[in-house]
């Protein structure tokens, strides 16, 4: 018998969160790569831009697609942090210090909460190995941007990098829990037939 515990802290269509925040993030990451210019204000403008979009966004169908409470308040946490973060970066002016900041805090703060949301789901659901991938990878961005040397091309472009390599795992990691729920529906049916023939 499941304790609520053991219950998965997701709705089957989960998968579509981590492909739109993947998709999300591989947008500014293509800004980033083809600019010529990789200012600390265009990296606090694209930044800006991605945190508010993906916040509300990906805040959104989470709080929508997660049924654990727990996990929903995790998540919520991390979406008004990233919109906040957005926000701040839209509307403070500030330079290369203040982007080496706000990405530190913002990235600590929502990888540690995303890693926490991993290692206390694991074995409840796939999805938790990615959480954990997720936010072990943003913690450690945090890290980098707090001990970088301050140099603007450098900044933006490790930003732009954490970006497309978000991207891609979370579109891989998503259509992957797409096709695992896809054969657990159809595994139990295919066997059913069998047993009636």
């Amino acid at each position: 018998m499941a304790t609520a515990r053991d219950a998965s802290p997701e709705r089957p269509q989960y998968w579509v969160v981590p492909v739109v925040r993947g998709l999300l993030a591989v947008v500014p990451a293509v800004v980033i790569t083809f600019s010529p210019n990789h200012s600390p204000e265009l990296g606090l403008l694209v930044f800006g831009i991605w945190a508010v979009v993906s916040g509300l966004v990906v805040g959104a169908l989470a709080l929508r697609l997660l049924v654990g409470r727990g996990i929903r308040s995790l998540f919520a946490i991390n979406a008004v942090v990233t919109v906040v973060a957005g926000l701040l970066a839209l509307s403070v002016p500030g330079g290369l210090a203040f982007l080496l900041y706000l990405v530190s805090v913002w990235a600590a703060v929502t990888g540690f909460v995303e890693l926490y949301a991993g290692l206390r789901s694991r074995g409840r659901t796939a999805a938790a190995r990615d959480w954990i991938f997720v936010g072990a990878f943003t913690a450690v961005l945090a890290i980098v941007f707090l001990l970088l040397p301050p140099d603007a091309v450098t900044a933006v472009g490790l930003l732009g990098g954490y970006l497309v390599i978000l991207g891609v795992f979370l579109v891989i990691g998503g259509l992957s829990l797409k096709w695992a729920a896809n054969q657990t529906a159809d595994g139990p049916a295919a066997a059913g037939a069998e047993q009636q023939s």
